[in-house]
């Protein structure tokens, strides 16, 4: 006869090899598009350069490392406060922890199908049975010798009954049914982590852009406003010369109506810079009626000269994108084996213990106690199709994840290649545009002193401040677009989020580089 401890020692044996097996496929990282870089041809290490406000040459791949507050090599001590402020004050980030969190307790609530349920109940009752059955149907002789059967005729019976149990259940996990659905919810959980740094990247670079099209629009109020001073001192030169005969009425409206043009681009300016405002302000968590007091000008701002560039092979474990992606990969596979599990057999297993008497004090004697332990087994036999088209369905749903995936990947690839692209177009149009605004400058300011002179008429000087005031404007985009990409350039890249501290509430995901967690 086997003694107590080889007993257990089997059953352990028996529950290790149960719980090694797992219903469904095991999960496996999905192939993803090789590449070894952003373009057929390779890129050159540094853009073109020029003078002034974001002419700086940019050396591509130089830092090793996208820095998690990247921000902040813009140099723009008010930048940086209203990106924290936003962390802080954004409902998006509200949202999305929040949102982390549910996915986390949902993780812990599935993991608590592992152990078994204990509840306990009590009841009491206050019954009569009628004369014609009390006979058969009454409780008897109770623990304290009581007999409650009525002697006799047949006769009313009255009296108080009591039961108090616990009750365990248990539903072993042979075939991983559990485990898979524990296995889905922390892969959602990881999605949802991905989806909150995500959050963070999107909201400090939508902040940073809002604050260069500020600056940017400043700029340009700046130029509209120069041009506008330069065009008023030309029309009081040409009025004077009106005056002397030198020039006809015609000239004079001419020049009147480029002025009027001028001022007619300032008013679409100022609108754009008070819902740049406004939107800064809704970034911060403010109402629009509580304003910031950062305010953005392009001279304010440093070009980042030195830029990370992550190969694709680690870009896939960068980006937040990706990763989120990845773990609606797992989600499917984890979803599958739970449909797999649900075909096979249950073996569940419950027992009471309790005790029920006339008197609560006895309740527990001898007499009073009772017990039960049920095993069962449940097969599924016929379901109308029904568990079988579901995990058709699993299937259908792991392949379309998987697709997605991949898709999400040359979509990531796509962005870093287009966002490089656009750095070194955007350094060779700031040089062209520098050449352009001083080449139109220079020509603006000989043409006025000719004008005085008397040496050019004033059709001259209308080409020469055309030119000018679209020089001056596209330059100033031509800055702005380039702050903009540099910025889109660290979006791309995934922002740094693995080189943030731990979110004290977060899931216990893996940075690139790491093993993925269990």
């Amino acid at each position: 006869m086997c003694s107590m401890q080889q007993r257990l020692v089997a059953i352990s044996a028996i529950s290790l090899l149960l719980a090694s097996c797992a219903a469904g496929p095991n999960y496996k990282r999905p192939p993803v598009p090789a590449a070894d870089g952003y373009s057929p041809t390779p890129l050159t290490s540094s853009t073109a350069s020029a003078p002034g406000v974001a002419g700086a040459a940019q050396n591509i791949g130089v830092a090793s490392e996208v820095s998690a507050q990247w921000w902040t090599l813009f140099e723009s001590p008010a930048l940086n406060q209203l990106i924290e402020r936003a962390f802080s004050a954004n409902p998006t980030i509200e949202a999305a922890l929040a949102a982390l969190e549910q996915a986390q307790q949902d993780v812990y609530a599935q993991r608590g199908f592992f152990y078994p349920t204990l509840s306990a109940s009590y009841a009491a009752s206050r019954t009569k049975l009628s004369g014609n059955t009390a006979a058969s149907t009454a409780p008897g002789i109770q623990g304290n010798g009581e007999n409650l059967t009525p002697p006799g005729p047949a006769q009313p019976l009255t009296y108080t009954f009591h039961t108090a149990q616990l009750t365990v259940g248990f539903l072993p996990d042979v075939f991983g049914l559990n485990r898979r659905q524990v296995e889905s919810l922390q892969a959602q959980a990881h999605a949802v982590r991905f989806q909150l740094e995500a959050a963070y990247v999107t909201l400090a670079a939508n902040v940073a852009a809002a604050a260069i099209q500020e600056a940017a629009t400043r700029a340009q109020l700046a130029a509209i406003n120069s041009i506008i001073d330069s065009t008023s001192q030309s029309l009081e030169i040409l009025r004077a010369q009106l005056r002397l005969g030198y020039v006809m009425r015609l000239d004079v409206l001419a020049q009147e109506s480029a002025l009027a043009q001028a001022k007619e681009q300032l008013a679409p300016l100022e609108r754009q810079l008070e819902q740049t405002r406004d939107l800064l302000r809704m970034l911060v968590g403010n109402p629009p009626d509580q304003d910031i007091p950062q305010t953005f000008e392009l001279s304010d701002l440093h070009l980042p000269e030195d830029l990370p560039l992550s190969l694709p092979s680690k870009l896939i474990e960068q980006r937040p994108d990706v990763r989120a992606a990845e773990e609606q990969v797992h989600n499917a596979s984890a979803q599958l084996g739970v449909a797999v599990a649900n075909r096979l057999p249950q073996f569940p297993i419950s027992g009471n213990l309790g005790g029920n008497a006339t008197q609560f004090s006895q309740m527990f004697s001898g007499a009073g106690t009772f017990w039960d332990i049920i095993g069962s087994v449940s097969q599924p036999i016929f379901a109308g199709g029904t568990l079988h088209h579901r995990q058709i369905a699993a299937e259908a749903g792991l392949r379309e994840a998987t697709a997605e995936y991949r898709l999400t990947v040359l979509q990531a690839f796509q962005n870093v290649a287009d966002t490089l692209h656009a750095l070194y177009s955007d350094a060779d149009a700031v040089a062209a545009a520098t050449t352009a605004e001083r080449t139109a400058k220079a020509t603006l300011d000989l043409t006025q002193s000719q004008l005085r002179a008397g040496y050019v008429s004033y059709l001259a000087l209308l080409s020469a401040q055309e030119a000018y005031q679209q020089a001056a404007i596209g330059l100033v985009q031509a800055q702005a677009t380039r702050f903009g990409d540099t910025a889109a350039l660290f979006e791309a890249l995934g922002g740094g989020w693995w080189n943030r501290p731990r979110l004290t509430s977060a899931t216990n995901v893996s940075a690139p580089g790491q093993p993925a967690a269990e």
